[in-house]
């Protein structure tokens, strides 16, 4: 009988805003309750619907510059004006109970985290389960589609998001992983196999 040594995932996965990563990442969660999401920190407000501690950790920017000088965040950036994080302790506390995680975080942060990873033992609970995927739009057209008929922020930060877009599709090549979300249910299948591939390994 094979007897595999525990090795949790931590499956990060990039996109821009719009390319139906956070459904994806729902629906993975949904499939494999095995999987923990990682709770992104954020300064800026919650939108209609967010629920903090849910959707993210909300608070003020005396608080997250306190933990940022405390190097409690895994990466952290400024993304719109507004701070981004991902604390370290809820991560590896996850992976420690052999539970895999998943992070949805922006190019800039994923570099950082890779950079980060590079420098760790082999045997470190994040550098054995790092995965990372990028997934795209069809193309800046559909992108610009879809954001518009979200209706969530005002035309001239929508064309902010389109031009930040546009820099973070030409980073797809940084990460193991890249599918283009043209059909939902397909991507879903890639998603999900990619997950499933990446458990069955046998040394990563």
């Amino acid at each position: 009988m094979i007897e595999k040594a525990d090795n949790p995932l931590l499956l990060l996965i990039s996109a821009a805003s719009g390319t139906g990563k956070t459904t994806l990442c729902k629906r993975l969660l949904a499939e494999f309750p095995a999987i923990d999401y990682s709770i992104s920190c954020t300064t800026r407000s919650p939108r209609a619907g967010e629920v903090d501690g849910e959707h993210y950790r909300f608070m003020d920017e005396a608080t997250f510059e306190h933990l940022v000088a405390q190097q409690a965040f895994l990466e952290h950036a400024r993304v719109f004006e507004h701070g981004y994080g991902t604390l370290r302790s809820k991560v590896e506390e996850s992976l420690a109970q052999g539970r895999d995680v998943i992070m949805d975080v922006d190019v800039q942060g994923a570099q950082l985290i890779r950079e980060l990873v590079a420098k760790l033992p082999p045997d470190h609970s994040l550098k054995r389960g790092f995965v990372d995927v990028f997934i795209a739009p069809p193309s800046i057209e559909v992108l610009r589609e879809r954001l518009f008929a979200r209706k969530q922020d005002a035309a001239e930060v929508m064309e902010k998001r389109l031009r930040e877009a546009a820099h973070e599709i030409a980073q797809w090549e940084s990460y193991a992983y890249a599918l283009v979300n043209d059909d939902l249910e397909n991507s879903y299948r890639e998603l999900s196999s990619i997950y499933l591939s990446e458990k069955l390994k046998t040394h990563r």
